[in-house]
């Protein structure tokens, strides 16, 4: 069974399975069928050996009043989805995580070593200070890659919900015997992504205003680093981590994404010069609860699932600048 089937990377997640050959059950909000209602899982979950849980209110959100939405969806969801799954004795589950559960991504200061910097503050942000520093001394650090030990720091409400989604799985994994993967996407792009929505990914909001004819507005000075991965490479990655589950009891944790990152900049002009225009505009523009650079450390999915990208940035941004976008 997928849940969120309909959306966007839920829908890339059903064609891989049925590709491969699975039998899909569907589950999605826009079908009438929600995650939270006990009634419409146990008439799907019986013959289901095994979940792959997508459905989720996602983005940064706008404000607090997101809050009691995220917490919802996402968390109340997730644990109604697993007392659901322990009823039904199916023990194999795939979960969509997201890279916003790290925080501030990892950093290497000269004298200190591995640090990881606070939240960047409001003063820093309007001085166009957007580098962090050492918060120890204060002094320029250099990003690094964040592997899947990296001390969790989750800075707005989609982040928390999303840590809160893989503690309630290691608990029911813990208590059922079952085996649990959280696949913890870095920037998912691709055919489908929802448009004109201030909850969608950067990518999805630079095409949006491009498919409009506006420029794309870049925050800070676009040099905050991300890994873009694929949306079909995200989904190969869920059918891989199906056969590839973690010993019983145990939930396993990894990231998956491109290993090559790049700049929000070099993201926006990649789109702009397939698209045709208009060029992006940096703005200096800046939100709270986002962080300067994430970049992954893929190692764990190559070694445990097989899993590495296959469509290049450069290859994934001309087809997404001229791919349809989804609905909202």
């Amino acid at each position: 069974m997928v849940t969120g089937s309909a959306g966007f990377i839920g829908s890339h997640v059903v064609e891989a399975f049925e590709t491969a050959g699975h039998r899909v059950v569907r589950l999605d909000l826009k079908d009438g069928s929600d995650v939270r209602d006990d009634t419409v899982l146990d008439r799907a979950l019986p013959g289901v050996d095994l979940v792959v849980h997508q459905a989720a209110k996602v983005g940064l959100g706008v404000n607090v009043a997101d809050l009691p939405d995220y917490t919802s969806t996402n968390v109340q969801g997730t644990a109604v989805l697993l007392a659901a799954m322990a009823r039904h004795e199916i023990g194999r589950l795939v979960l969509a995580s997201s890279m916003v559960v790290y925080g501030e991504g990892a950093y290497d200061c000269l004298e200190h070593g591995r640090v990881r910097p606070g939240p960047r503050s409001a003063q820093d942000l309007q001085r166009g200070r957007f580098e962090p520093a050492c918060p120890m001394c204060g002094e320029a650090v250099e990003h690094a890659a964040t592997g899947e030990d990296t001390p969790l720091d989750p800075r707005n409400a989609y982040a928390t919900t999303k840590l809160a989604q893989e503690h309630l799985a290691a608990n029911w994994a813990r208590e059922t015997g079952g085996s649990a993967m959280a696949l913890r996407y870095h920037n998912v792009y691709g055919p489908r992504m929802p448009r004109d929505t201030p909850y969608a990914g950067v990518a999805a909001i630079f095409r949006s205003a491009l498919a409009a004819g506006r420029a794309p507005r870049v925050f800070e000075d676009g040099r905050q680093l991300r890994d873009f991965v694929h949306v079909r490479d995200v989904a190969r990655a869920n059918l891989l981590a199906a056969e590839a589950m973690p010993g019983v009891g145990s939930l396993m944790a990894c990231n998956i994404a491109s290993g090559a990152p790049h700049t929000i900049g070099q993201m926006a002009a990649a789109l702009t010069a397939a698209h045709g225009g208009p060029q992006p505009v940096v703005t200096g523009e800046y939100r709270l609860g986002d962080v300067r650079h994430i970049v992954a450390a893929p190692d764990r999915a190559r070694a445990g699932l097989g899993f590495h990208a296959a469509v290049t940035f450069e290859d994934g941004m001309k087809e997404f600048a001229a791919a349809p976008l989804g609905i909202s």
